[in-house]
């Protein structure tokens, strides 16, 4: 007669884990890959002056051209967050965008696909945690702008304010979930797409100058990218006579980032599923020489 080997409990009638422990593995996933990136924001401090100071000097460029012109002073705040809001559009490119692809390049991509949990909940973790790493530089460059050059900032709504902020991150870091899967998808382009979408998109969101100065067409285009709305209620909110700078009214830029805020990671779920569905039928997970 064969032994009787003891078994586990299932825990479901279909064979399936509890949803307590699935909700529990997919916040471990999300703990385990945000804490890689606050641990290495400790870790490079001697790196941390170059990364602040260097964003700061092109901040500095812009507002004495405009104390050079004679702009107001409000034309030194809106170059001041134009900075600071750059600071996070670079790590959604380079620390979101491309990190899948990267993965992918070190081996890790197949670890992350065999796990337990959500692929969603990954990204979240690299979102949560590059977010809180990007504050820390953005906070060193919003400190520069205050007391080196004494740029008047005041917040007069600072609630509206904390809500166009936090959607405008929501919808910032689901736009870079969204890219992760599309340039893991588009293979070795992944780095030159990253470089592409840099410079141009700095030049679309206005963020040295009003939008509105692109035109109603081309700004309208842009107000596709997050970066572009953030800034454009921020100034609203923060300039002096910002509101006749702006190029769509509060209420619309905060009802299209709180849309944004859900359709980008939902997007991303649906890219993340087409790759799988790739990877199994045609290979794509790995590289050739691994």
């Amino acid at each position: 007669m064969r032994p009787q080997v003891a078994r586990a409990p299932i825990s479901t009638g279909v064979g399936g884990p509890q949803p307590g422990a699935w909700a529990i593995a997919n916040l471990r996933a999300v703990r385990g890959r945000a804490f890689v990136r606050v641990v290495a924001l400790t870790r490079d401090l001697p790196v941390l002056p170059f990364e602040t100071i260097l964003p700061a000097m092109t901040v500095a460029a812009y507002i004495y051209l405009y104390r050079y012109l004679g702009a107001p002073p409000g034309f030194a705040t809106m170059v001041l967050l134009g900075g600071v809001m750059v600071t996070y559009w670079q790590n959604v490119l380079w620390a979101m965008a491309s990190q899948l692809y990267w993965e992918r390049m070190n081996g890790n991509l197949e670890l992350y696909l065999l796990l337990p949990t959500s692929r969603v909940s990954i990204l979240l973790g690299m979102a949560l945690g590059g977010m809180f790493a990007t504050t820390v530089r953005a906070l060193a460059t919003l400190g520069a702008g205050l007391v080196l050059f004494r740029v008047p900032l005041a917040v007069p709504e600072p609630l509206p304010f904390l809500a166009l902020g936090v959607l405008s991150l929501v919808a910032l870091y689901g736009l870079g979930m969204m890219l992760s899967s599309l340039f893991l998808m588009w293979g070795r382009e992944a780095w030159h797409l990253s470089e592409l979408f840099q410079e141009p998109i700095d030049l679309l969101s206005g963020v040295y100058f009003p939008v509105r100065a692109l035109g109603a067409a081309v700004a309208g285009v842009a107000s596709l990218i997050p970066l572009t709305l953030a800034l454009d209620g921020m100034r609203q909110m923060l300039v002096p006579g910002g509101q006749a700078l702006g190029f769509l009214p509060l209420r619309s830029i905060i009802a299209i980032l709180a849309g944004m805020a859900v359709a980008f990671p939902a997007l991303a779920q649906v890219a993340l599923g087409r790759f799988e569905h790739l990877a199994k039928r045609e290979g794509r997970i790995t590289t050739r020489w691994q």
